[in-house]
């Protein structure tokens, strides 16, 4: 099982706090950012999982954080939104072209119906964290860190991505894609916080 498996091989994450960043007066408990029903998902995303069977069926029997991990452990093979080959976008451009799941939709993959799963039991902190540094599989701490991404005040992401930006665990494809996104998604948190923190010095200064 996910628990007890440890790959000898794999590169261990850097030393981070067992309860993530910025608890503050709430403790292990984790507030959520944005829409508490939706967790923030695409709306055609969204519909897919609610729709189905799998997410129905086989994950409303699960109903532990331990039996969620070890689903994920066993059943997810790639983080993206659709199951390979099942949307048509041929025609189809911008953003309809994309994996917003906007115009066209497909077979909700794997991945984002237990990424909502883990939403609708309502992790702790030390819950997040043990999936942003578990050993067991990449797939568990990418479901991790976009548990993270669409549940977390934008202004904490530094944080919470803070000493993972070298992780090598990933395959080599998914590890580019993902640096890149975060990489990116960084960049622009911190020019919004520097550009938060200008305004208020300007503010100060002129009063």
């Amino acid at each position: 099982m996910a628990n007890n498996t440890v790959a000898g091989n794999q590169q261990q994450p850097q030393a981070v706090s067992k309860i993530g960043p910025n608890a503050g007066k709430h403790g292990n408990n984790l507030p959520l950012w944005g829409n508490e029903k939706t967790m923030n998902l695409n709306p055609m995303v969204l519909t897919n999982v609610l729709s189905s069977p799998y997410f129905k069926v086989q994950l409303y029997e699960l109903k532990t954080y331990h039996e969620v991990v070890d689903e994920i452990y066993f059943k997810v093979t790639h983080v993206e939104p659709w199951e390979k080959g099942s949307r048509k976008t041929a025609g189809q451009t911008g953003m309809c072209g994309g994996v917003r799941g906007v115009g066209t939709g497909g077979i909700v993959s794997t991945a984002f119906c237990l990424l909502y799963k883990l939403f609708t039991i309502k992790m702790t902190r030390k819950q997040v964290m043990g999936l942003i540094t578990h050993n067991d599989s990449p797939y568990i701490r990418a479901l991790g860190f976009m548990y993270i991404r669409y549940t977390q005040p934008p202004a904490d992401l530094v944080d919470w991505y803070d000493g993972f930006m070298d992780d090598e665990e990933m395959p080599l494809v998914q590890q580019v894609n993902w640096i890149m996104y975060l990489s990116a998604l960084l960049v622009c948190v911190c020019e919004c916080k520097t550009a938060v923190q200008f305004s208020t010095h300007s503010n100060l200064v002129s009063l």
